[in-house]
């Protein structure tokens, strides 16, 4: 009987440590005119009027963006480091996931100011023009 409420917590103890390093390791302070380079995807007419991790309905034609930790309506230029093309998207949304070279995902309107359709994922720089507020959710 000991033996399981010892290995019990230690499982316990283990899962609160991993919790509070990866919340270590994910929380970061952003500031106006910080920037960061990577890869961009996009996405467009498969997530066309879902609701986005902001709360509000995706639109392809509008000008937004998902970023992994950046606060909702945060302003950012985008720059397609390989032919100078930019935009200013507003960060809604969450992700990319899965692949960790990936900073930013575009709406479809973003891709295509940034000619960026047809290569599908490009080098780019961010860099925060004004960051939103923390918690701020769209009416939507």
């Amino acid at each position: 009987m000991r033996s399981r409420f010892t290995f019990a917590s230690a499982v316990r103890a283990g899962l609160v440590l991993s919790l509070l390093t990866g919340c270590a390791t994910t929380c970061q302070t952003y500031y106006n005119g910080e920037t960061q380079c990577g890869l961009a995807s996009w996405y467009g007419r498969e997530q066309q009027g879902k609701l986005t991790a902001d709360g509000e309905r995706f639109d392809q034609h509008e000008l937004t963006a998902a970023h992994r930790h950046l606060p909702f309506g945060t302003i950012v230029r985008v720059t397609n480091r390989a032919n100078g093309a930019s935009v200013e998207v507003r960060i809604n949304d969450r992700g990319p996931f899965g692949d960790g070279d990936r900073v930013i995902d575009l709406s479809s309107a973003a891709a295509d100011v940034l000619q960026m359709k047809r290569a599908g994922i490009v080098a780019v720089e961010i860099e925060i023009i004004r960051l939103g507020s923390p918690g701020r959710r769209s009416a939507g």
